[in-house]
């Protein structure tokens, strides 16, 4: 977003991550925030912060997701809650809030990053799955909301992508992966970044409600 001339702002649990990549980017386009997603109000006041030092909030990009990942039988009630207050209900969150700003000033663009997991499941996963599925819900029903206030909301449901997480797992698991995938290769976060910056440009100003999977055509098999 940087590259293409966005000012940016950067939202994480983790404070110290977020400095790091404010460090690399070495620019005054990027601010960072803490904040907990599933808590609506500490969210608000970053985006009224924001609004106050740059004039205006434009793009909203869901990125924020997590897994507990468990069998249905072992799951418990906080796993469960967890995932989907952080996936399903973080979307909610950041959409209400961030959606009164485009709203007045009719215009603006919203990306929410889901999972093909949603659409093909996975065993172990059905909170993580059903909170992706809801994702998808949600935007379709809101760009319906939205449309006559010149707002496309749209989601990315990536692949396997190649990660420090996917890096550390045991070649054959790898291959057995790629094997499902017929470019049979994982993707680059870039592959979805790109992705985003294009749904957010005046390039798609008449995609709206869409799910776009970047996953080297895995679902398609």
């Amino acid at each position: 977003m940087v590259s293409y001339g966005c000012k940016v702002v950067l939202i994480s649990r983790n404070l110290d991550d977020l400095k790091k990549v404010e460090k690399d980017l070495n620019t005054e386009k990027v601010m960072c925030f803490q904040c907990d997603i599933t808590k609506q109000q500490e969210f608000k006041v970053i985006v009224s912060k924001v609004v106050d030092l740059w004039g205006s909030l434009d793009i909203l990009i869901n990125n924020a997701g997590i897994t507990k990942d468990k069998l249905l039988l072992r799951m418990n009630e906080s796993d469960w809650v967890d995932v989907i207050d952080v996936n399903l209900k973080g979307c909610y969150n950041t959409i209400k809030v961030v959606s009164n700003q485009m709203i007045r000033k009719k215009q603006g663009k919203i990306v929410n990053i889901t999972s093909v997991i949603g659409q093909i499941g996975n065993s172990g996963q059905a909170n993580y799955a059903a909170s992706k599925s809801g994702i998808e819900g949600l935007t379709r029903s809101l760009a319906v909301e939205f449309g006559s206030r010149n707002i496309n909301i749209n989601c990315i449901a990536p692949g396997y992508i190649e990660t420090d997480m996917t890096k550390n797992l045991d070649k054959k698991v790898i291959q057995d992966m790629k094997n499902n995938i017929p470019l049979n290769k994982f993707g680059l976060t870039s592959d979805i970044s790109e992705v985003a910056c294009f749904l957010v440009s005046d390039l798609s100003s008449f995609i709206t409600g869409q799910v776009i999977n970047v996953d080297g055509g895995m679902t398609i098999k």
